[in-house]
């Protein structure tokens, strides 16, 4: 009989402690992660928005000041891809000095993408001392086997250009891990790559490797997530912020981080340059 009448109060406890996880969780700001971080400079910055511009090229319909097609080297489709890898492109960035390779991000309205993005359980796979996602290795792998001939071409026809990987989303993850297999194979890319003309920029990343692999490339590895500030949205707390940019489209995250990023760094001009 004591036994049945305490069914309900731990019910109530129960109930009760799901509710105060679920209200903090609401009410968290993302922006707090990073409260204790130091600025990031202007200069460190300053690829951020050219980078978006790359990989926005790879979708159908985008806003963004059209690419200069002498300078397209190669472009992929999923035509191309077979889905094996989102679509990608390779860009000779003069201005910069800069050999980029930019991967477009998941595509809502393919299979392909949620195949490449769910071949993975924990611990599935392990890499180089650390674990990272089946998916998005075997990914980075295709793309590395069928790109190696013109990127060592590209780079020893321009020995002080660096060499940037980038994309978005499920591309960002690609790129990441992408990095990581160029580095341990830097001899396929030629004989004077050295680690420090290599970098990756992954806008909203995928969850791709491993703590002690992220902090072992954390120096050739930039993640960029927009954490977003109760001060950029008065009216909003940061819990319908995110429910807003899940209920747009992909490219329009892209967008949203530019313009956000813009107005609260004062690089506008770096958008349309």
């Amino acid at each position: 009989m004591s036994l049945a009448c305490g069914l309900p109060l731990l019910e109530c406890v129960y109930c009760l402690g799901c509710a105060r996880w679920a209200w903090k969780r609401c009410l968290h700001s993302g922006d707090r992660d990073s409260a204790t971080w130091g600025l990031a400079s202007a200069d460190d910055f300053a690829p951020v928005p050219r980078l978006c511009r790359l990989i926005m090229a790879n979708y159908d319909h985008h806003p963004c000041h059209p690419l200069d097609a002498r300078c397209v080297v190669r472009r992929r489709t999923y035509a191309d891809t077979r889905g094996r890898v989102t679509p990608y492109l390779l860009y000779l960035d003069h201005p910069n000095s800069d050999i980029v390779l930019a991967l477009r991000g998941l595509n809502l309205a393919r299979e392909t993408d949620y195949a490449l993005l769910l071949d993975n359980r924990l611990g599935k796979r392990r890499f180089h001392g650390g674990y990272v996602h089946n998916g998005l290795l075997r990914a980075a792998a295709w793309v590395l086997d069928a790109e190696c001939d013109l990127l060592r071409d590209l780079l020893a026809d321009h020995p002080d250009y660096t060499l940037t990987f980038t994309g978005h989303s499920l591309g960002a993850g690609i790129a990441a891990m992408l990095t990581v297999v160029v580095l341990l194979n830097l001899d396929k890319l030629g004989t004077n790559l050295h680690r420090s003309r290599i970098r990756c920029y992954a806008m909203a990343p995928a969850r791709c490797m491993s703590l002690n692999l992220a902090i072992r490339y954390a120096d050739v590895i930039n993640s960029v997530v927009l954490q977003v500030s109760p001060a950029l949205f008065p009216l909003f707390n940061s819990c319908y912020t995110c429910l807003f940019l899940l209920t747009i489209p992909t490219t329009s995250h892209l967008i949203c981080i530019l313009h956000l990023l813009s107005q609260q760094n004062n690089y506008s001009s770096l958008l349309t340059g």
